[in-house]
C-alpha cells in the first residue's frame, strides 16, 4: 500500500529558487542552513523539494544488524531489520559520527551560509547531539545545535519549522527558536506489541516497570521530555489501538488552532491506515495524517506492530498555511 507523504511544498520550490547568488529583487537572503537526522522522518518528497541549495542536509543514522551496518535509506533496510528481529538476532543502533556532522557544516560554508542550526533527536534518546556538539567545536561556521526533546515525525516538524525561518531569511537564532517552538508544540503517542526492543535498547526509562507484566499488557506509552514514559496498559491489542486513537483525538480536540497528524508504523501499514481513516472522520477539521514508516533507527527500537501519531500545531501567521500536511 503507497504511503502517503506531505505536500510537494511549491511555495517552498519558488521560495528558494534563485535565492543563492544572485537574489531575487525583494526576495529573501538564506542565511541559515538547517542540518538534522534521519529519526526526523522526514518524507523523501519533501526533502528533494528543496532542491540542490544545501538548505537542508539530512544526516544518516546507522543501524547495525549483526556484524553489518546499514544507514537509513539503504535499500530494504527495514526488512533487513524485520527479519533480523524475527529471527531474534541482535539489533542495535549508534549516533552519526562527528566527522559526518562536520562535512555538512562545512559544506554549508562553502555554499556561502552563514550560519547552521542542526536540529536533533532527543538527547535523552540517543548522542547524536552530542555529536553535533562535538563537530561544531570543530568548524569555522557558526553552529547552533538544538536537542527537540522528541522523535520522529514530531522532529521532523521542528525541521520543517525551521528550514521555513530559514528559507523567509531568519538568523540562526531565529531558526533555532521556530524549530523549538514548533517541538514544543507536539506530542508523540505510540502502542507497541511488545516492550522487549526497547528494553533491549535501554530506551524505556519511566516504562521499566511495565517489563515485568509486559507479556499480559499491551503499552501505551508518550515521549514527555525527551524520555519514553508509560500512559496506560491495556490488556489487548484491539483495545490499546482503539485507547490510542481516542487519546490523540483528544488531545487534537484540545488545541486551539490547525493541527497537524502524523502516523508512523512498524510492518503493518493496513493497521496505519486505518488508523488514519478513523482518525480523519473523528476530527473532519483536522488535515488527513502523513502516514510513513518509522525511520529505520526508531523502528530498531520499537520493534515489529508499532503504531505512533504525532499531534502537532501549526504556527500561526501567514506562512502557516504553507506547512500543512
Amino acid at each position: 500500500m503507497p504511503e502517503r507523504n506531505t505536500a510537494a511544498w511549491t511555495w517552498f520550490r519558488a521560495r528558494l529558487a534563485g535565492l543563492r547568488p544572485p537574489p531575487r529583487p525583494g526576495a529573501a537572503v538564506v542565511r541559515t542552513a538547517v542540518v538534522t537526522d534521519s529519526a526526523a522522518a522526514l518524507p523523501a518528497e519533501w526533502v528533494n523539494g528543496l532542491g540542490a541549495e544545501g538548505l537542508l542536509t539530512v544526516i544518516p543514522m546507522p543501524v547495525m544488524v549483526g556484524a553489518e551496518i546499514y544507514g537509513e535509506g539503504e535499500d530494504d533496510i527495514l526488512e533487513t531489520i524485520a527479519l533480523a528481529l524475527a529471527a531474534g538476532k541482535a539489533v542495535k543502533t549508534s549516533r552519526p559520527s562527528p566527522g559526518q556532522f562536520e562535512n555538512a557544516y562545512r559544506a554549508a560554508r562553502r555554499l556561502g551560509y552563514e550560519a547552521v542550526v542542526s536540529i536533533h533527536i532527543s538527547g535523552e534518546l540517543s548522542g547524536t547531539a552530542d555529536a553535533a556538539r562535538l563537530a561544531a567545536a570543530r568548524v569555522d561556521i557558526p553552529v547552533e545545535v538544538v536537542d527537540s526533546r522528541t522523535v520522529g515525525m514530531a522532529l521532523g516538524m521542528a525541521v520543517q519549522a525551521g528550514v521555513a525561518a530559514a528559507a523567509t531569511g531568519a538568523d540562526a537564532a531565529g531558526t533555532a527558536a521556530a524549530a523549538a517552538s514548533q517541538a514544543a508544540r507536539t506530542k508523540v503517542y505510540f502502542y507497541v506489541p511488545s516492550l522487549e526492543q526497547l528494553r533491549r535498547g535501554g530506551r524505556i526509562g519511566a516504562a521499566a516497570s511495565l517489563v515485568g507484566t509486559m507479556l499480559a499488557i499491551k503499552p501505551i506509552l508518550a515521549v514527555d521530555d525527551g524520555k519514553i514514559v508509560p500512559l496506560e496498559k491495556v490488556r489487548s491489542a484491539a483495545k490499546a489501538v482503539a485507547r490510542l486513537e481516542e487519546i490523540v483525538a483528544a488531545e487534537a480536540e484540545a488545541r486551539i488552532g490547525a493541527v497537524r497528524l502524523a502516523v508512523h508504523h512498524f510492518g503493518n501499514p493496513e493497521e496505519a491506515e486505518s488508523l488514519a481513516v478513523r482518525l480523519s472522520a473523528a476530527l473532519p477539521h483536522c488535515p488527513p495524517a502523513q502516514i510513513s514508516s518509522l525511520p529505520a533507527v526508531l523502528a530498531a527500537h520499537a520493534g515489529l506492530g508499532v503504531l505512533a501519531v504525532i499531534v502537532g500545531q501549526e504556527p500561526a501567521g501567514a506562512d502557516a498555511a504553507q506547512l500543512s500536511t
